[in-house]
């Protein structure tokens, strides 16, 4: 079985076991290292991934590859994470998770926006931009990540509701 076959069949057995976890299995990575091979599996789940929940995730890619002859008989070293702010925007659950939080997107037609993601749909994500709302549709968008800032966002709180 070559890389790419052993990677995609990773991914298909590791999905479940994940989603029992909680976690939403979002990369698996194989790579050779001389006469070793690096598994990289990335997780993550709302609110972010914990210690324990990469320990937890860590225990369970193991049990799956102990049970498996997936990596066949080379020698491979295993390192579960959360994917990282460099990660690519490619799914809705990307978008919600980083609520408030400022993007450059790369639009498919042309021309980017940057703006900070107010509200993620399943179809779209709204972007605050210069003062306003921008709405854009995920099948316009040809790439987006999110952009580091040094100070943390926080959002104005919102005035009390009468009542």
């Amino acid at each position: 079985m070559n890389t790419s076959e052993t990677r995609d069949r990773l991914g298909v057995l590791l999905t479940e076991p994940m989603a029992a976890l909680g976690l939403d299995l979002e990369a698996v990575e194989l790579t050779s290292a001389g006469k070793r091979r690096v598994l990289r599996v990335a997780v993550d789940k709302d609110g972010g991934v914990s210690m324990d929940d990469v320990a937890d995730a860590t225990r369970e890619v193991s049990r799956v590859l102990d049970d498996t002859d997936v990596m066949g008989s080379q020698p491979y070293t295993l390192e579960v994470s959360s994917p990282g702010v460099d990660r690519p925007l490619t799914l809705p659950r990307h978008w919600r998770r980083n609520t408030d939080r400022l993007v450059k997107v790369t639009l498919a037609a042309g021309g980017t926006v940057t703006g900070r993601v107010a509200e993620a749909g399943e179809s779209a994500v709204l972007l605050e931009v210069d003062g306003g709302t921008r709405e854009v549709p995920y099948d316009q968008v040809d790439k987006a990540k999110v952009q580091i800032e040094l100070k943390p966002f926080e959002r104005a709180p919102r005035p009390p509701e009468e009542g």
